[in-house]
């Protein structure tokens, strides 16, 4: 399988014009520590981030800390994130991890990746937003989004996220990971959608992999 290779010049003109189109980009998750990002991270897999602030913000005026999570039965809790998919599995997730967080990490969320993954629910993707947007650390999150459009741009060249992850983190700088990410996204929600993408109406065209086969 042959190594991707980056084309500096054409990467260099996307970032400047995702830049320019999203300047303001940033998580669309409601939060206002890292414990709260993560447990909303969690409970986004499979549901968008607008129904997850709705239940957030019922959900952390009633609790708040690991503490009041690790105190909770699970049906306690699902009957607080119905809302959510495969709400009952997150529950057992978020409880777990908030025992965890109290009993080996004094009730703060750990700032490295390695112990961030080894918590139930926890995910690369969910780690690296964590990170990210929680700590503001160098990080790409590779969602659904991320993963479509870098690919279709040609930043990326994988089947996969983690090598999507990989391809980006050699193709840009990593001082403009986390950024990067938002960028993605923004510009899959809004342009290049996973159904009928907007490729016309599209400012990237000229450079983007995807178009310039059709």
């Amino acid at each position: 399988m042959l190594s991707f290779k980056p084309d500096k010049e054409k990467v260099e003109k996307i970032i400047k014009e995702l830049e320019r189109l999203y300047p303001d980009a940033k998580t669309a998750l409601e939060f206002s520590n890292p414990f709260e990002l993560l447990i909303a991270a969690i409970l986004s897999a499979q549901t968008t981030d607008k129904q997850v602030n709705k239940i957030t913000k019922h959900l952390f005026k009633k609790y708040s800390t690991p503490e009041d999570f690790a105190a909770l039965k699970p049906e306690e809790l699902e009957k607080e994130i119905k809302g959510c998919g495969l709400y009952r599995n997150k529950s057992k997730n978020i409880i777990e991890t908030s025992r965890i967080l109290v009993e080996k990490y004094g009730g703060k969320v750990p700032q490295d990746f390695e112990s961030l993954v080894e918590l139930p629910g926890v995910g690369r993707k969910t780690a690296n937003v964590v990170l990210s947007s929680g700590f503001g650390k160098d990080a790409i999150a590779v969602d659904t989004h991320v993963f479509r459009v870098a690919n279709r741009l040609g930043l990326a060249k994988s089947s996969t996220p983690l090598g999507t992850e990989r391809d980006l983190q050699k193709a840009v700088d990593k001082k403009l990971w986390s950024r990067l990410h938002h960028w993605l996204i923004h510009h899959g929600r809004k342009v290049c959608t996973a159904r009928n993408p907007k490729c016309s109406s599209c400012t990237l065209g000229k450079w983007c992999s995807h178009y310039q086969k059709k």
